[in-house]
């Protein structure tokens, strides 16, 4: 008894430390919290200050719409009806015109076509009995209900028209069952759907009239920042690969997280969604550019598509930097000049392509230049100087034996290696299965497995693992035709202006693709279920 008081007590002893620790870190970040909340304000309206105009309109809007409650002429007409209008310009006022534009028209068709219906129904209900009345009520809203469900799965209208959808069946519904017990019914729907009206127009003012934000202009600008990103990330990736060791323990130790290769083509990867939706916003958007000419939406989402599959190529670049089996840096420095000189005459034309997206103009003619076919040509010439590298001999052969590694203390030491640096001969094999068998032995439960494949009879290049990287460079290279075309026919479609050599000065634009790309995605409607 005595024992179990004093281990007790000990308990509460050691809870006491542990108690003003928690507190003393509770007040550190209590006292933290208002900086850090005033950073992230400031960030947020700094990374875009339209979010600060929007939420102006937003809040400006509220307030009119409460004037219907507020004054009390206009609650008199419209009763309790004007919460609608409330409810309308939260739902409905977007970041984008194109979205408020597709929310409000959906908003209104689908009223409209609900009420009108429910009229026709509620006219040939009160022709027949109460009792029929009620079946025919029931009837009535089950065959709507399961044949608007039923046209939500349709892709068009799922694209489209989803939303209406959703408001003609929440207020068939409303208006429907509720005339079975109110008589003054068609009163209630009047006013339901002026202040909805009411609700659409000021949302639709504030959108199209008072500083508006294009969707259009979003994805245009969206697009053009995709290729300063994916120029960012190829000239990280080969600089990165051809980095000496000095330089890679300075990163390594660097407090600098953050992967610059990572984050230039991840977005571009991601986009696919994001693109479709501002796409379909800008669909709905009145032709508000200086020509009047149509936006071509649907080819800024094709060329979305090229560069996504243009971005995969380098995602298998970066790749190359971290595989388990990696050619030595000396083998590497011999190509490092023909590799670096390609990589940057592939994001000079990508920056170029941006540009001309950027400022709407056609691309220079000289995208491809004699600097791009001469790096290749470069390129080419230094592999085929050394062939031995490549194909390798009898007489200095580098075998690829990876033998296990020991089993001490369960955990696993992953780490790159060189062909070269590996073990050569079939003792590799030979170790490997003596220690397999010696663990099988003394254990008597599975445990993970711990070693690697081992092969012992193959001869293997040490610039083999470089060869892959060569191969993947020129593929960009390759792929890089495909984006050009689709960047010249956007500018046919979307009737660019005609390049000038004049228009050089073009190149000493920089827009950071972060500040383009990052806080787009944030201005998303929700999707409207609401």
């Amino acid at each position: 008894m005595g024992v179990e008081m004093e281990v007790s007590g000990d308990n509460n002893t050691n809870w006491v430390p542990i108690m003003k620790k928690r507190m003393n870190i509770l007040g550190k970040k209590l006292k933290t919290f208002p900086k850090l909340t005033w950073k992230t304000i400031w960030k947020v309206g700094k990374d875009d200050p339209r979010r600060v105009i929007h939420s102006l309109k937003v809040g400006f809007s509220l307030t009119l719409v409460s004037l219907l409650y507020l004054m009390e002429p206009l609650f008199k007409g419209f009763g309790s009806s004007a919460i609608w209008a409330v409810m309308t310009v939260v739902v409905v006022l977007e970041f984008t015109a194109g979205a408020t534009l597709c929310k409000g028209l959906n908003r209104g068709l689908g009223t409209l076509l609900a009420g009108s219906l429910a009229f026709l129904i509620e006219y040939v209900a009160t022709e027949s009995g109460h009792i029929f009345r009620a079946i025919f009520i029931g009837a009535s809203v089950f065959f709507i209900g399961a044949a608007a469900t039923y046209m939500r799965f349709f892709p068009y209208i799922k694209k489209n028209y989803d939303y209406g959808v959703v408001i003609f069946l929440l207020t068939f519904n409303l208006i429907t069952v509720s005339s079975y017990r109110v008589d003054n019914v068609l009163k209630i729907a009047h006013e339901r759907f002026y202040t909805i009206a009411i609700g659409c127009g000021i949302c639709l003012l504030m959108s199209l009239l008072i500083l508006p934000n294009w969707s259009g202009e979003d994805l245009h600008n969206f697009t053009a920042a995709k290729f300063e990103g994916l120029a960012k990330s190829i000239e990280a990736c080969v600089n990165e690969y051809f980095r000496d060791e000095e330089q890679q323990k300075a990163r390594e130790n660097s407090s600098d997280l953050e992967d610059p290769i990572y984050n230039g083509y991840k977005t571009v990867l991601d986009s696919k969604s994001f693109d479709e939706t501002l796409a379909l916003y800008a669909s709905w958007e009145p032709r508000h550019s200086r020509h009047c000419y149509r936006f071509p939406w649907q080819q800024y989402v094709k060329l979305g598509n090229v560069l996504r599959h243009f971005g995969y190529t380098i995602v298998a670049l970066h790749g190359c930097l971290q595989t388990e089996i990696q050619t030595p840096r000396s083998v590497r420095a011999m190509f490092k000049d023909p590799c670096i000189r390609l990589a940057g005459e592939v994001t000079k034309a990508l920056k170029e392509l941006g540009d001309s997206i950027r400022h709407r103009r056609q691309c220079s003619p000289e995208i491809l230049s004699d600097h791009l076919h001469e790096a290749l040509q470069d390129l080419d010439n230094a592999i085929k100087s050394q062939p031995k590298l490549f194909i390798g001999s009898k007489n200095n052969s580098n075998k690829l034996a990876l033998a296990t590694i020991g089993v001490q203390s369960g955990a696993l030491n992953s780490r790159r290696v060189t062909l070269s640096s590996v073990k050569t001969d079939t003792s590799a094999l030979l170790e490997w299965k003596s220690k397999r068998g010696t663990i099988n032995e003394n254990s008597k439960s599975l445990r993970p497995t711990l070693s690697k494949i081992a092969i012992t009879s193959l001869e293997f290049s040490d610039a083999l693992p470089f060869a892959a990287f060569a191969a993947l460079l020129v593929e960009i290279v390759a792929r890089l035709d495909l984006v050009i075309e689709e960047v010249e026919e956007l500018g046919r479609i979307a009737h660019f202006k005609e390049y000038h050599n004049s228009q050089n000065d073009d190149h000493n634009v920089v827009v950071d693709f972060e500040k383009h790309a990052m806080p787009l995605r944030n201005e998303l409607p929700t999707h409207a279920g609401d």
